[in-house]
């Protein structure tokens, strides 16, 4: 194919709009990726690295010239994800409920198909039979609403918690995943002082070593 049906081909398989594209690689609006991808315009050597880092491939590829070595992997060998770094904005507490201190100097490596905004470090084992222990790291989207049930970053005043959320009329309940721990209930004028941080996505163990 020639570099501009390349362009709309690729485009369309990861689910880029014309608008989106435009942005990514510095145009105005989708007016200009409509006669790109119709061959009406020269690309310079600039923009097809421009759209080649937009679209994930290499120029070489782009332009229809492949750079990469002709072999396949094994159907047991999975490839490596791509990862990209995300803040962590401190510790949560997997038990009472700690300061939430932001430390938006450190960051975590987290797949890119992760759609998460933050990271959170956990502290304490309220969460263990959900998988969830100290020193884990969670992966936390920013959401002001949850579904009853899902686990969630809660600000509760200057604290903060990662619990299970459940509505009960006009009371919240946040549930430890331990029998050890009790529910912690809010409603009234104490609801002012509740907030939903995020939903938990997925999580990263710490693997510790017992000798």
């Amino acid at each position: 194919m020639e570099t501009h049906e390349n362009i709309k081909y690729l485009r369309e398989s990861q689910g880029l709009s014309q608008e989106a594209l435009a942005e990514k690689v510095g145009y105005k609006d989708r007016s200009s990726i409509a006669k790109i991808e119709s061959g009406g315009v020269d690309l310079s050597q600039s923009k097809i690295a421009a759209f080649a880092k937009a679209l994930n491939v290499t120029p070489a590829q782009l332009m229809g010239i492949s750079d990469e070595p002709s072999y396949s992997l094994p159907s047991n060998i999975l490839p490596m994800p791509k990862f990209v770094k995300k803040p962590r904005l401190g510790t949560i507490a997997c038990g009472r409920p700690i300061l939430a201190v932001e430390e938006a100097e450190e960051f975590d490596t987290v797949p890119e198909d992760i759609p998460c905004d933050f990271t959170l470090r956990c502290k304490g084992d309220s969460m263990i039979n959900a998988r969830i222990y100290d020193g884990d790291i969670v992966y936390i989207r920013k959401q002001k609403e949850i579904e009853n049930g899902e686990i969630a970053a809660v600000r509760i005043g200057d604290e903060a918690t990662l619990k299970k959320v459940y509505y009960n009329g006009q009371r919240i309940i946040l549930r430890a995943c331990n029998p050890l721990f009790p529910d912690m209930e809010y409603e009234g004028e104490a609801l002012n002082d509740i907030t939903i941080l995020g939903k938990a996505i997925a999580f990263t163990s710490v693997i510790k070593h017992i000798f």
